[in-house]
């Protein structure tokens, strides 16, 4: 058995960080920068958990204790001072798994996450073509057929037959992504483009849906929506720089300070160091890097950076996925779907080429993340981690990473306490997914395996928390509502054994976030030393009633040190 790599120096994360009150205070005292004060600061450390003030002196903390202790640091030299009255302050929350530049591109095309209907999407790129340009591709992301009411008819698996879409725009080609990413919708001007017939073969660890007669309805799953590149190559691309910015924007309204990008080329990450270095990206990320094996031997090294401009770009981690997602049937399984038992899911990642991937990463000081939805999906990747620990027996606390860690075998929970592996969770996809669930694995599979958050932090895990943004709304306030109540929309709730404490819940999206980033010496509490990331809300997440979690407003967002976000702007 793999020794423990990371529970017990995580453990240790709250209970070493010493706050220091009133530092320095009395004649002489070095003024603050930034004062909060008359609040209730929760610090998410366990030396001193809460408190009514703090300091910041240039990005950090210099202070955190009562309003009498921190008022020392008030002095002229004090550019900005914020009466909190009475409102929360916590640690900034950090986005442990979402695709920043998708934030903003999901913005620069139509947003389908709310519609309830095929008819609703088929209006609405009726609509986009009324305004379009001759040939112009049709762009969308966010539609979901489990959200469909009624049901659309005909339809294979769920999913509808192209006809409405291909009437509304027979000149115009469109694509629209997945709520999931893991799927594309295409009308018949787009598969002409792209060479689509019904000769064209399914890829490997992708699938184009067919109709009885053979025929390609529309949708393309997993690694079979590069067969539409061809329409994307054509089209004039999103701009990069315009998707950045308002990824940002979007992150710090909720609240965010931190991003964890899951998955960025070598490209985006050049975007994104110029960016720094122009003052304009004003959050704070840390990098997966998602390119070929081959690419990656050939340049990997030369883009790990730590901390880059004061801390505001970190890259080193790699990015792979091995299977798809549970809503379009792509999460790889040990056993076949309930719903659909012709099928076990799509390996989209050969465990051979990761496991390549693996000893690439170890050798140069990489943290490994891997996209794992299925139970055969996570096994393989512990399987692949495992094998490579234990060649490496000198490289300990590497903090590997499962991304998603969705469905498990109960077998495999302990797994990833025994080998130090991060549960890279989204508390939104269990409330998300929960309507479906059930029919995808059985009642079985789903109580003893689907999100089980609780059951791997008692069996020594250490759990992050995040949105999988786009894929859903980058809100962390959304995503905590989920993570505590596990409720979904019809008031039920998902397993409720499954829920998390509020401070847990806290704790996924600070600390342990910062800890799966190895940053937890510069983040994920309000500890002096610190850098001065604060989210401010507007009501008391840790004690209001749990109906009210969602109405709570981010006030603030404050990074290092600098107001970036302010509700009142």
């Amino acid at each position: 058995m793999v020794v423990a790599r990371t529970r017990n120096r995580w453990l240790g994360v709250c209970l070493s960080a010493t706050v220091v009150l009133g530092y320095g205070c009395g004649p002489g005292v070095e003024p603050a920068d930034l004062v909060l004060y008359n609040g209730k600061i929760v610090t998410v450390d366990a030396a001193h958990p809460e408190a009514e003030a703090l300091a910041v002196r240039g990005d950090e903390l210099v202070a955190v204790g009562t309003n009498a202790e921190i008022n020392a640091y008030i002095a002229e030299g004090t550019t900005q001072e914020i009466d909190l009255k009475g409102q929360l302050a916590i640690p900034g929350f950090i986005e442990g798994h979402g695709h920043f530049l998708g934030v903003g591109n999901a913005q620069m095309q139509l947003r389908l996450m709310d519609t309830q209907s095929w008819q609703e999407v088929v209006s609405m790129v009726a609509a986009a073509v009324e305004e379009a340009e001759p040939g112009q591709l049709i762009r969308g992301r966010g539609w979901h057929q489990e959200k469909w009411d009624p049901l659309p008819e005909p339809n294979v698996e769920g999913f509808p037959l192209h006809d409405l879409l291909s009437e509304v725009s027979p000149d115009n080609p469109v694509l629209l992504t997945h709520a999931s990413g893991h799927a594309t919708f295409a009308n018949a001007r787009a598969m002409e483009m792209s060479g689509v017939t019904r000769d064209t073969r399914d890829p490997d660890g992708g699938e184009v849906l067919r109709d009885v007669r053979g025929n390609p309805i529309g949708v393309f799953r997993e690694t079979a929506s590069r067969l539409l590149g061809e329409v994307s190559a054509g089209a004039t691309p999103p701009d990069p720089r315009r998707q950045a910015e308002l990824a940002v924007a979007e992150a710090l309204a909720k609240g965010v300070t931190s991003f964890q990008d899951a998955g960025s080329s070598f490209e985006t990450v050049d975007l994104l160091k110029s960016m720094v270095d122009d003052g304009t990206l004003g959050i704070r990320l840390w990098v997966m890097l998602r390119e070929s094996n081959e690419a990656l031997a050939a340049r990997g090294a030369d883009y790990r950076m730590v901390g880059y401009g004061d801390n505001r770009l970190t890259v080193r981690a790699i990015k792979r996925s091995i299977d798809g997602a549970l809503g379009s049937r792509g999460a790889w399984l040990l056993e076949p779907y309930s719903d659909s038992p012709g099928s076990t899911g799509l390996n989209t990642t050969s465990p051979e080429s990761i496991s390549a991937t693996a000893d690439w990463a170890i050798a140069n000081d990489f943290q490994l993340c891997v996209h794992a939805i299925g139970d055969r999906a996570n096994r393989e990747t512990l399987d692949i981690f495992q094998r490579t620990f234990e060649a490496n027996p000198d490289k300990t606390d590497v903090r590997w990473r499962d991304e998603h860690t969705q469905h498990l075998h109960p077998d495999d929970i302990p797994r990833f306490g025994e080998l130090g592996v991060i549960a890279s969770m989204q508390g939104v996809h269990c409330t998300s997914d929960a309507p479906y669930v059930v029919a995808r694995l059985g009642e079985e599979r789903a109580e003893a395996g689907a999100y089980v958050w609780k059951t791997l932090m008692e069996t020594g895990a250490v759990v992050s928390n995040g949105t999988d943004a786009p894929v859903e709304d980058v809100s962390p306030i959304a995503n905590y509502y989920a993570t505590v109540s596990r409720k979904l929309a019809d008031g039920s709730v998902f397993y409720p054994d499954q829920r998390l404490s509020r401070l847990e819940a806290l704790q996924t999206y600070t600390i342990n976030a910062a800890f799966a980033a190895f940053e937890e010496d510069l983040k994920g509490s309000l500890s002096v030393g610190k850098l001065a990331d604060i989210t401010v809300l507007s009501k008391d997440i840790m004690t209001i009633a749990e109906d009210e979690l969602s109405s709570t407003e981010v006030v603030y967002t404050i990074v290092g040190g600098r107001v970036m976000y302010s509700r009142n702007d």
